[in-house]
């Protein structure tokens, strides 16, 4: 009968081989010790040990990025004209990730002195009509396309748009709005790139970086309004926003 091709496992060769090489390498000493029992890399591990720091929050992550864009923004003096002449930036406020944000073109005198923006009339404007689609002010998020007053309240410059449009781009990438409204002209035509005017624009759903956007009058010119009409085609501007949310529309108080 033929031997095997591979010889059967000998133990003590093994052993044998491998004092040799330790021999060779210059090791002439192997020290004796007890069998080790086995014990399951588990139980040797203590409860603490074992604990697991948790996940990082998303939303804190996206939190202290706005604080840092805040202070860069805070900092910024890429409009001479503007910087020279402020009080403080005004940056935005709301949570991250909100259902809807609002986006008005630049700060006004209120706004530069509390550093905070639509505070003043037609932020109180702003305000009756998020909740009168239902919102709270502090569950949307409201912001500017420039940070900075335009002295006398002027309408930004179109270089001055472009200066704060890094800023702006990054702060609406951190708060990922589902969806966007642009109030008045200024916000309408920076942020779809377009010399078309507010009332054309409305009325219509675009999107802006993959957001579906609603065009409307900003609120200081339904106050400057005494036809009342803007107030009503703001109103119809906000059931198109409801509908694209798949929201209910609320009831209009009679009397």
């Amino acid at each position: 009968m033929a031997e095997s091709a591979n010889p059967p496992f000998d133990l003590t060769r093994q052993v044998q081989a491998h004092l040799e090489s330790l021999r060779a390498a210059g090791v002439m000493f192997v020290p004796r010790g007890e069998p080790l029992p086995f014990v399951s890399a588990m139980a040797t591990v203590s409860p603490v040990e074992v604990a697991h720091e948790p996940p990082p929050d998303p939303l804190a992550i996206r939190r202290r990025e706005l604080s840092v864009l805040a202070t860069e923004v805070a900092g910024c003096n890429r409009c001479e004209g503007l910087f020279s002449t402020r009080t403080q930036t005004v940056f935005g406020v709301g949570p991250v990730d909100p259902d809807v944000a609002f986006v008005g073109e630049a700060p006004g005198a209120d706004e530069d002195r509390r550093g905070e923006p639509f505070v003043g009339n037609a932020g109180q404007l702003l305000t009756r009509i998020i909740n009168g689609c239902g919102f709270k002010r502090e569950d949307v998020y409201i912001f500017n396309t420039i940070k900075c007053r335009p002295p006398g309240n002027r309408t930004p410059t179109a270089e001055e748009c472009d200066n704060c449009r890094p800023f702006f781009e990054r702060q609406f990438d951190i708060i990922r709005p589902r969806h966007v409204v642009a109030l008045g002209g200024t916000a309408a035509k920076s942020l779809l790139n377009t010399s078309t005017g507010i009332t054309r624009l409305r009325g219509k759903v675009y999107t802006f970086r993959g957001v579906p956007l609603i065009c409307t009058f900003h609120p200081s010119a339904v106050l400057r309004d005494e036809s009342g009409s803007m107030k009503r085609d703001v109103w119809e501007d906000m059931k198109l926003l409801l509908r694209t949310m798949g929201k209910p529309l609320p009831e209009v108080k009679k009397g």
